[in-house]
Protein backbone atom coordinates (compact mmCIF):
# COMPACT_ATOMS: atom_id res chain seq x y z
CA UNK A 1 0.00 0.00 0.00
CA UNK A 2 1.52 3.31 -1.07
CA UNK A 3 1.31 6.00 1.57
CA UNK A 4 3.68 8.56 0.08
CA UNK A 5 6.69 8.73 2.37
CA UNK A 6 7.56 6.61 5.39
CA UNK A 7 5.32 6.83 8.43
CA UNK A 8 6.20 4.29 11.13
CA UNK A 9 2.51 4.00 11.97
CA UNK A 10 2.13 1.92 8.81
CA UNK A 11 5.04 -0.46 9.41
CA UNK A 12 3.80 -4.02 8.91
CA UNK A 13 0.37 -2.66 8.06
CA UNK A 14 -0.65 -5.52 5.80
CA UNK A 15 -0.20 -8.03 8.63
CA UNK A 16 -2.45 -6.18 11.08
CA UNK A 17 -6.12 -6.84 11.83
CA UNK A 18 -8.58 -3.99 11.51
CA UNK A 19 -8.64 -3.62 15.30
CA UNK A 20 -4.83 -3.34 15.40
CA UNK A 21 -4.87 -0.77 12.60
CA UNK A 22 -7.49 1.25 14.45
CA UNK A 23 -5.46 1.03 17.64
CA UNK A 24 -2.50 2.60 15.83
CA UNK A 25 -4.71 5.41 14.56
CA UNK A 26 -6.13 5.87 18.06
CA UNK A 27 -2.61 6.05 19.46
CA UNK A 28 -1.64 8.72 16.94
CA UNK A 29 -4.74 10.68 17.95
CA UNK A 30 -3.74 10.41 21.61
CA UNK A 31 -0.07 11.21 21.06
CA UNK A 32 -0.74 14.27 18.85
CA UNK A 33 2.63 14.20 17.04
CA UNK A 34 3.88 17.68 16.22
CA UNK A 35 1.71 19.45 18.81
CA UNK A 36 3.71 21.45 21.36
CA UNK A 37 1.39 21.63 24.33
CA UNK A 38 1.50 24.68 26.59
CA UNK A 39 2.11 22.42 29.59
CA UNK A 40 1.49 18.91 30.85
CA UNK A 41 -1.98 19.76 32.15
CA UNK A 42 -3.09 20.82 28.67
CA UNK A 43 -1.67 17.59 27.22
CA UNK A 44 -3.63 15.55 29.77
CA UNK A 45 -6.80 17.52 29.05
CA UNK A 46 -6.33 16.81 25.33
CA UNK A 47 -5.73 13.10 25.94
CA UNK A 48 -8.68 12.90 28.29
CA UNK A 49 -11.03 14.27 25.66
CA UNK A 50 -9.75 11.85 23.05
CA UNK A 51 -10.18 8.97 25.50
CA UNK A 52 -13.81 9.93 26.10
CA UNK A 53 -14.72 9.41 22.47
CA UNK A 54 -12.50 6.36 22.05
CA UNK A 55 -14.37 4.76 24.95
CA UNK A 56 -17.74 5.70 23.49
CA UNK A 57 -16.80 4.32 20.05
CA UNK A 58 -15.76 1.00 21.60
CA UNK A 59 -19.07 0.87 23.53
CA UNK A 60 -17.63 1.55 26.96
CA UNK A 61 -19.04 4.02 29.41
CA UNK A 62 -16.59 6.95 29.37
CA UNK A 63 -15.62 8.96 32.42
CA UNK A 64 -18.27 11.41 31.23
CA UNK A 65 -20.27 11.89 28.07
CA UNK A 66 -18.25 13.58 25.30
CA UNK A 67 -20.01 16.72 24.09
CA UNK A 68 -19.52 19.02 21.13
CA UNK A 69 -21.46 20.66 18.28
CA UNK A 70 -21.50 20.35 14.51
CA UNK A 71 -20.00 23.71 13.67
CA UNK A 72 -21.54 25.98 11.07
CA UNK A 73 -21.97 29.71 10.66
CA UNK A 74 -22.63 30.18 14.37
CA UNK A 75 -18.86 30.14 14.90
CA UNK A 76 -18.22 33.37 12.94
CA UNK A 77 -21.59 34.85 13.97
CA UNK A 78 -20.55 34.52 17.62
CA UNK A 79 -17.68 36.88 16.80
CA UNK A 80 -19.92 39.37 15.01
CA UNK A 81 -18.91 38.36 11.48
CA UNK A 82 -21.27 38.28 8.55
CA UNK A 83 -21.42 35.11 6.48
CA UNK A 84 -19.60 36.97 3.72
CA UNK A 85 -16.75 38.05 6.02
CA UNK A 86 -16.46 34.50 7.32
CA UNK A 87 -16.10 33.08 3.80
CA UNK A 88 -13.78 35.76 2.37
CA UNK A 89 -11.43 36.72 5.21
CA UNK A 90 -9.38 33.78 6.53
CA UNK A 91 -7.74 35.68 9.40
CA UNK A 92 -11.14 36.76 10.71
CA UNK A 93 -12.44 33.21 10.37
CA UNK A 94 -9.40 31.92 12.27
CA UNK A 95 -9.94 34.46 15.05
CA UNK A 96 -13.59 33.42 15.25
CA UNK A 97 -12.56 29.78 15.66
CA UNK A 98 -10.22 30.71 18.48
CA UNK A 99 -12.90 32.74 20.27
CA UNK A 100 -15.44 29.92 19.88
CA UNK A 101 -13.02 27.40 21.36
CA UNK A 102 -12.15 29.73 24.23
CA UNK A 103 -15.73 30.65 25.07
CA UNK A 104 -17.37 27.21 24.88
CA UNK A 105 -14.52 24.71 25.36
CA UNK A 106 -16.19 21.93 23.35
CA UNK A 107 -14.59 18.51 23.57
CA UNK A 108 -13.64 18.64 19.88
CA UNK A 109 -12.63 21.35 17.48
CA UNK A 110 -14.99 23.29 15.24
CA UNK A 111 -14.33 23.50 11.52
CA UNK A 112 -14.16 26.68 9.43
CA UNK A 113 -16.76 27.55 6.84
CA UNK A 114 -15.88 27.17 3.16
CA UNK A 115 -13.59 29.74 1.45
CA UNK A 116 -15.52 31.82 -1.09
CA UNK A 117 -12.41 32.94 -2.97
CA UNK A 118 -11.82 29.33 -4.02
CA UNK A 119 -15.42 29.10 -5.24
CA UNK A 120 -14.85 32.24 -7.32
CA UNK A 121 -11.58 31.08 -8.85
CA UNK A 122 -13.13 27.75 -9.81
CA UNK A 123 -16.08 29.55 -11.35
CA UNK A 124 -18.43 27.23 -9.48
CA UNK A 125 -21.94 27.01 -10.89
CA UNK A 126 -23.23 24.48 -8.37
CA UNK A 127 -23.41 26.82 -5.35
CA UNK A 128 -24.47 30.32 -4.37
CA UNK A 129 -22.69 32.17 -1.59
CA UNK A 130 -22.75 35.59 0.12
CA UNK A 131 -21.90 38.20 -2.50
CA UNK A 132 -22.62 35.71 -5.29
CA UNK A 133 -26.36 35.22 -5.51
CA UNK A 134 -26.96 35.64 -1.77
CA UNK A 135 -26.91 38.52 0.68
CA UNK A 136 -24.07 39.01 3.13
CA UNK A 137 -25.82 37.22 6.00
CA UNK A 138 -26.95 34.03 4.22
CA UNK A 139 -24.79 30.87 4.41
CA UNK A 140 -23.78 29.29 1.12
CA UNK A 141 -26.24 26.96 -0.58
CA UNK A 142 -26.22 24.29 -3.27
CA UNK A 143 -27.94 24.92 -6.59
CA UNK A 144 -29.46 21.55 -7.34
CA UNK A 145 -30.02 20.45 -10.93
CA UNK A 146 -29.29 17.48 -13.19
CA UNK A 147 -25.58 18.06 -13.75
CA UNK A 148 -25.40 14.51 -15.11
CA UNK A 149 -27.93 13.74 -17.83
CA UNK A 150 -30.08 10.62 -17.71
CA UNK A 151 -28.50 9.19 -20.86
CA UNK A 152 -24.95 9.48 -19.46
CA UNK A 153 -25.05 6.54 -17.05
CA UNK A 154 -23.12 4.29 -19.43
CA UNK A 155 -20.29 6.83 -19.75
CA UNK A 156 -20.11 7.21 -15.97
CA UNK A 157 -20.14 3.46 -15.34
CA UNK A 158 -17.52 2.75 -18.01
CA UNK A 159 -15.00 5.32 -16.72
CA UNK A 160 -16.03 7.45 -13.73
CA UNK A 161 -12.79 9.44 -13.58
CA UNK A 162 -12.75 10.10 -17.32
CA UNK A 163 -16.42 11.10 -17.29
CA UNK A 164 -15.81 13.57 -14.49
CA UNK A 165 -12.87 15.17 -16.33
CA UNK A 166 -14.31 15.23 -19.83
CA UNK A 167 -17.95 16.02 -19.09
CA UNK A 168 -19.05 16.71 -15.54
CA UNK A 169 -16.47 19.06 -14.05
CA UNK A 170 -17.08 21.72 -16.69
CA UNK A 171 -20.71 21.79 -15.57
CA UNK A 172 -19.59 22.26 -11.98
CA UNK A 173 -17.15 25.12 -12.60
CA UNK A 174 -15.73 27.04 -15.55
CA UNK A 175 -12.09 26.58 -14.49
CA UNK A 176 -12.38 22.84 -15.11
CA UNK A 177 -13.58 23.11 -18.71
CA UNK A 178 -10.12 23.04 -20.40
CA UNK A 179 -9.30 19.71 -18.75
CA UNK A 180 -11.67 18.02 -21.18
CA UNK A 181 -9.10 18.57 -23.95
CA UNK A 182 -6.49 16.42 -22.22
CA UNK A 183 -5.92 12.89 -23.48
CA UNK A 184 -6.47 9.99 -21.06
CA UNK A 185 -3.36 9.50 -18.97
CA UNK A 186 -3.37 5.86 -20.02
CA UNK A 187 -2.22 7.11 -23.46
CA UNK A 188 1.18 7.91 -21.91
CA UNK A 189 2.45 4.35 -22.24
CA UNK A 190 5.35 4.61 -24.69
CA UNK A 191 8.38 6.89 -24.73
CA UNK A 192 8.30 7.26 -28.51
CA UNK A 193 4.70 8.51 -28.59
CA UNK A 194 4.80 10.52 -25.38
CA UNK A 195 6.03 13.78 -27.01
CA UNK A 196 2.86 13.78 -29.12
CA UNK A 197 0.47 12.66 -26.40
CA UNK A 198 1.43 15.56 -24.14
CA UNK A 199 0.71 18.22 -26.80
CA UNK A 200 -2.72 19.12 -25.35
CA UNK A 201 -0.93 20.39 -22.24
CA UNK A 202 0.43 23.19 -24.41
CA UNK A 203 -3.00 24.35 -25.55
CA UNK A 204 -3.36 27.97 -24.31
CA UNK A 205 -6.83 27.20 -22.98
CA UNK A 206 -5.46 24.25 -21.00
CA UNK A 207 -2.59 26.36 -19.67
CA UNK A 208 -5.04 29.07 -18.63
CA UNK A 209 -7.33 26.54 -16.96
CA UNK A 210 -4.52 24.82 -15.07
CA UNK A 211 -3.21 28.23 -13.99
CA UNK A 212 -6.64 29.10 -12.63
CA UNK A 213 -6.78 25.80 -10.76
CA UNK A 214 -3.33 26.51 -9.32
CA UNK A 215 -4.55 29.92 -8.13
CA UNK A 216 -7.53 28.25 -6.48
CA UNK A 217 -5.21 25.74 -4.81
CA UNK A 218 -3.02 28.55 -3.49
CA UNK A 219 -6.11 30.27 -2.10
CA UNK A 220 -6.99 26.98 -0.37
CA UNK A 221 -3.48 26.79 1.08
CA UNK A 222 -3.82 30.33 2.43
CA UNK A 223 -7.20 29.50 3.96
CA UNK A 224 -5.89 26.30 5.52
CA UNK A 225 -2.82 28.08 6.79
CA UNK A 226 -4.88 30.58 8.75
CA UNK A 227 -7.61 28.26 10.00
CA UNK A 228 -5.14 25.42 10.56
CA UNK A 229 -3.17 27.66 12.89
CA UNK A 230 -6.33 28.21 14.91
CA UNK A 231 -6.86 24.46 15.06
CA UNK A 232 -3.29 23.91 16.21
CA UNK A 233 -3.74 26.52 18.92
CA UNK A 234 -6.93 24.82 20.09
CA UNK A 235 -4.93 21.65 20.68
CA UNK A 236 -1.76 23.18 22.06
CA UNK A 237 -3.21 25.88 24.31
CA UNK A 238 -6.70 24.64 25.17
CA UNK A 239 -6.34 20.85 24.93
CA UNK A 240 -9.18 20.54 22.38
CA UNK A 241 -8.40 17.77 19.88
CA UNK A 242 -9.41 17.45 16.24
CA UNK A 243 -12.15 14.95 15.56
CA UNK A 244 -12.36 14.29 11.83
CA UNK A 245 -9.85 13.05 9.28
CA UNK A 246 -12.05 14.10 6.36
CA UNK A 247 -15.30 13.21 4.67
CA UNK A 248 -16.69 10.84 2.07
CA UNK A 249 -20.18 10.13 0.75
CA UNK A 250 -22.55 7.23 0.45
CA UNK A 251 -22.33 6.13 -3.20
CA UNK A 252 -26.06 6.71 -3.68
CA UNK A 253 -25.65 10.28 -2.39
CA UNK A 254 -22.89 10.97 -4.91
CA UNK A 255 -25.53 10.47 -7.56
CA UNK A 256 -28.56 11.81 -5.71
CA UNK A 257 -27.01 14.94 -4.20
CA UNK A 258 -24.71 16.24 -6.88
CA UNK A 259 -24.97 14.39 -10.18
CA UNK A 260 -28.65 13.69 -10.80
CA UNK A 261 -30.36 15.81 -8.12
CA UNK A 262 -33.52 14.90 -6.24
CA UNK A 263 -35.87 14.95 -9.22
CA UNK A 264 -33.48 13.02 -11.43
CA UNK A 265 -32.71 10.31 -8.89
CA UNK A 266 -36.40 9.70 -8.10
CA UNK A 267 -36.99 9.19 -11.81
CA UNK A 268 -34.01 6.84 -12.04
CA UNK A 269 -35.31 4.66 -9.21
CA UNK A 270 -38.27 3.81 -11.45
CA UNK A 271 -36.97 4.09 -15.02
CA UNK A 272 -33.37 2.85 -14.84
CA UNK A 273 -32.85 0.96 -11.56
CA UNK A 274 -30.16 -1.36 -12.93
CA UNK A 275 -28.08 1.55 -14.23
CA UNK A 276 -28.47 3.28 -10.89
CA UNK A 277 -27.37 0.20 -8.99
CA UNK A 278 -24.32 -0.31 -11.18
CA UNK A 279 -23.35 3.34 -10.85
CA UNK A 280 -23.52 3.19 -7.05
CA UNK A 281 -21.29 0.10 -7.09
CA UNK A 282 -18.73 1.95 -9.22
CA UNK A 283 -18.33 4.54 -6.45
CA UNK A 284 -17.52 2.12 -3.63
CA UNK A 285 -13.79 1.77 -4.38
CA UNK A 286 -13.27 5.50 -5.09
CA UNK A 287 -14.95 6.45 -1.81
CA UNK A 288 -12.82 4.01 0.17
CA UNK A 289 -9.70 5.31 -1.58
CA UNK A 290 -10.69 8.91 -0.84
CA UNK A 291 -11.16 8.14 2.82
CA UNK A 292 -7.90 6.23 3.15
CA UNK A 293 -5.93 9.02 1.45
CA UNK A 294 -7.38 11.66 3.75
CA UNK A 295 -6.79 9.59 6.88
CA UNK A 296 -3.17 8.88 5.93
CA UNK A 297 -2.05 12.39 6.88
CA UNK A 298 -4.72 13.25 9.47
CA UNK A 299 -4.28 13.11 13.21
CA UNK A 300 -7.83 12.00 13.99
CA UNK A 301 -9.27 8.68 12.74
CA UNK A 302 -12.94 9.60 12.14
CA UNK A 303 -14.27 9.81 8.57
CA UNK A 304 -17.58 11.66 8.23
CA UNK A 305 -20.36 10.64 5.87
CA UNK A 306 -22.96 13.36 5.26
CA UNK A 307 -26.04 11.19 4.64
CA UNK A 308 -28.87 12.86 2.78
CA UNK A 309 -31.11 10.98 0.38
CA UNK A 310 -31.41 7.82 2.48
CA UNK A 311 -33.56 9.51 5.12
CA UNK A 312 -37.03 8.15 5.93
CA UNK A 313 -38.79 10.74 3.80
CA UNK A 314 -36.79 10.12 0.62
CA UNK A 315 -37.37 6.45 -0.17
CA UNK A 316 -39.18 3.32 0.95
CA UNK A 317 -37.62 0.72 3.20
CA UNK A 318 -37.28 -1.66 0.26
CA UNK A 319 -35.56 1.00 -1.83
CA UNK A 320 -33.21 1.79 1.06
CA UNK A 321 -32.26 -1.86 1.43
CA UNK A 322 -31.72 -2.20 -2.33
CA UNK A 323 -30.19 1.05 -3.53
CA UNK A 324 -28.70 2.83 -0.51
CA UNK A 325 -27.52 0.54 2.26
CA UNK A 326 -25.46 -2.13 0.42
CA UNK A 327 -22.93 0.28 -1.08
CA UNK A 328 -22.87 2.50 2.02
CA UNK A 329 -22.07 -0.56 4.11
CA UNK A 330 -19.40 -1.60 1.58
CA UNK A 331 -17.65 1.78 1.89
CA UNK A 332 -17.88 1.64 5.67
CA UNK A 333 -16.46 -1.89 5.65
CA UNK A 334 -13.54 -0.82 3.46
CA UNK A 335 -12.67 2.04 5.81
CA UNK A 336 -13.06 -0.08 8.94
CA UNK A 337 -10.65 -2.61 7.45
CA UNK A 338 -8.10 0.21 7.28
CA UNK A 339 -8.61 1.13 10.95
CA UNK A 340 -10.71 4.20 10.13
CA UNK A 341 -13.88 4.93 12.11
CA UNK A 342 -16.90 5.81 9.95
CA UNK A 343 -18.95 8.63 11.46
CA UNK A 344 -22.42 8.71 9.90
CA UNK A 345 -24.20 12.08 10.07
CA UNK A 346 -27.76 10.93 9.38
CA UNK A 347 -29.65 14.10 8.50
CA UNK A 348 -33.42 14.10 8.81
CA UNK A 349 -35.10 11.09 10.40
CA UNK A 350 -33.52 7.62 10.23
CA UNK A 351 -35.96 5.94 12.61
CA UNK A 352 -37.16 3.53 9.91
CA UNK A 353 -33.56 2.71 8.99
CA UNK A 354 -32.51 1.57 12.46
CA UNK A 355 -33.32 -2.14 11.94
CA UNK A 356 -31.20 -2.17 8.76
CA UNK A 357 -28.29 -0.47 10.53
CA UNK A 358 -28.49 -2.79 13.53
CA UNK A 359 -28.80 -5.84 11.31
CA UNK A 360 -25.75 -5.05 9.20
CA UNK A 361 -22.61 -7.10 8.84
CA UNK A 362 -20.21 -4.59 10.37
CA UNK A 363 -18.36 -5.44 13.59
CA UNK A 364 -19.82 -4.13 16.83
CA UNK A 365 -18.14 -0.97 18.07
CA UNK A 366 -16.65 -0.08 14.69
CA UNK A 367 -18.70 2.97 13.68
CA UNK A 368 -20.65 5.81 15.23
CA UNK A 369 -23.91 7.39 14.16
CA UNK A 370 -24.98 10.99 14.70
CA UNK A 371 -28.74 11.47 14.44
CA UNK A 372 -30.70 14.58 13.65
CA UNK A 373 -34.47 13.94 13.95
CA UNK A 374 -34.38 10.19 14.69
CA UNK A 375 -36.35 8.76 17.61
CA UNK A 376 -33.54 8.43 20.15
CA UNK A 377 -35.32 5.92 22.37
CA UNK A 378 -35.66 3.69 19.30
CA UNK A 379 -32.01 4.31 18.43
CA UNK A 380 -30.98 3.25 21.92
CA UNK A 381 -33.08 0.10 21.71
CA UNK A 382 -31.72 -0.90 18.29
CA UNK A 383 -28.09 0.21 18.50
CA UNK A 384 -27.28 -0.09 22.20
CA UNK A 385 -24.37 -2.50 22.59
CA UNK A 386 -23.79 -2.58 18.81
CA UNK A 387 -22.83 0.93 17.64
CA UNK A 388 -21.91 4.20 19.27
CA UNK A 389 -24.49 6.89 18.57
CA UNK A 390 -25.44 10.41 19.59
CA UNK A 391 -26.54 13.80 18.37
CA UNK A 392 -30.16 14.94 18.26
CA UNK A 393 -29.97 18.24 20.19
CA UNK A 394 -32.12 20.50 18.02
CA UNK A 395 -30.58 23.63 16.57
CA UNK A 396 -34.05 25.20 16.75
CA UNK A 397 -34.03 24.61 20.50
CA UNK A 398 -30.59 26.22 20.79
CA UNK A 399 -31.70 29.21 18.72
CA UNK A 400 -35.19 29.77 20.14
CA UNK A 401 -35.40 28.03 23.50
CA UNK A 402 -34.22 28.99 26.97
CA UNK A 403 -31.26 27.58 28.92
CA UNK A 404 -33.73 25.83 31.24
CA UNK A 405 -35.43 24.16 28.27
CA UNK A 406 -32.05 23.07 26.90
CA UNK A 407 -30.99 21.60 30.24
CA UNK A 408 -34.29 19.72 30.54
CA UNK A 409 -34.06 18.28 27.03
CA UNK A 410 -30.40 17.27 27.32
CA UNK A 411 -30.95 15.60 30.68
CA UNK A 412 -33.87 13.59 29.31
CA UNK A 413 -31.86 12.60 26.25
CA UNK A 414 -28.94 11.39 28.37
CA UNK A 415 -31.22 9.55 30.79
CA UNK A 416 -32.72 7.73 27.80
CA UNK A 417 -29.57 6.94 25.82
CA UNK A 418 -26.37 7.27 27.82
CA UNK A 419 -26.69 5.04 30.89
CA UNK A 420 -24.92 2.07 29.30
CA UNK A 421 -22.19 4.01 27.49
CA UNK A 422 -21.53 4.18 23.77
CA UNK A 423 -23.18 7.61 23.53
CA UNK A 424 -21.96 11.11 22.70
CA UNK A 425 -23.82 14.42 22.91
CA UNK A 426 -23.88 16.93 20.09
CA UNK A 427 -26.21 18.99 17.95
CA UNK A 428 -28.32 17.13 15.41
CA UNK A 429 -27.16 19.26 12.51
CA UNK A 430 -24.76 22.10 11.70
CA UNK A 431 -25.14 25.05 14.04
CA UNK A 432 -25.76 28.23 12.06
CA UNK A 433 -27.76 30.12 14.68
CA UNK A 434 -27.97 29.81 18.45
CA UNK A 435 -28.09 31.75 21.67
CA UNK A 436 -24.67 31.51 23.30
CA UNK A 437 -26.19 30.81 26.71
CA UNK A 438 -28.11 27.86 25.24
CA UNK A 439 -25.01 26.27 23.76
CA UNK A 440 -23.27 26.75 27.10
CA UNK A 441 -26.23 25.08 28.83
CA UNK A 442 -26.02 22.10 26.49
CA UNK A 443 -22.28 21.63 27.01
CA UNK A 444 -22.38 22.17 30.78
CA UNK A 445 -25.35 19.84 31.26
CA UNK A 446 -23.67 17.12 29.23
CA UNK A 447 -20.46 17.41 31.21
CA UNK A 448 -22.19 17.39 34.58
CA UNK A 449 -24.51 14.44 33.89
CA UNK A 450 -23.47 11.30 35.73
CA UNK A 451 -26.50 9.08 35.10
Amino acid sequence: MGWGGHDPMFDGWDELSWEQRRERRFQKWLDAPGVEFADDSVREEYRGRVQLLMDAITLKRPARVPVTAWSGFFVPKHSGLTAREAMYEPQKMAAALTRYHEDFRPDFQASPVAPAQVFELLGLQMVDWPGHGLNDETPWQYRETEYMKADEYDALIADPEGYFRRVLLARFGTAFAPLAALNPFSDLMEAASMPYQILPFGDPAVVEGVTKLAEAAQASFAWLGATGAAAGEASARLGIPPEMAGSVKAPYDVLADTLRGTRGIVTDLIRRPEKLLEATRRFVAPMVSLGVRQAAWAQAPLMVFWLHKGADAFMSDEQYRTFYWPTLEAVMSGLIEEGIVPMLFAQGSYTKRLPVIAGGDLPAGSALWCFDQTDMAAASAELGGYACFGGNVSTALLALGSPAEVREYVTGLLDTCATEGGFFLRTGTALDDARAENLTAMIDTGRAWMG
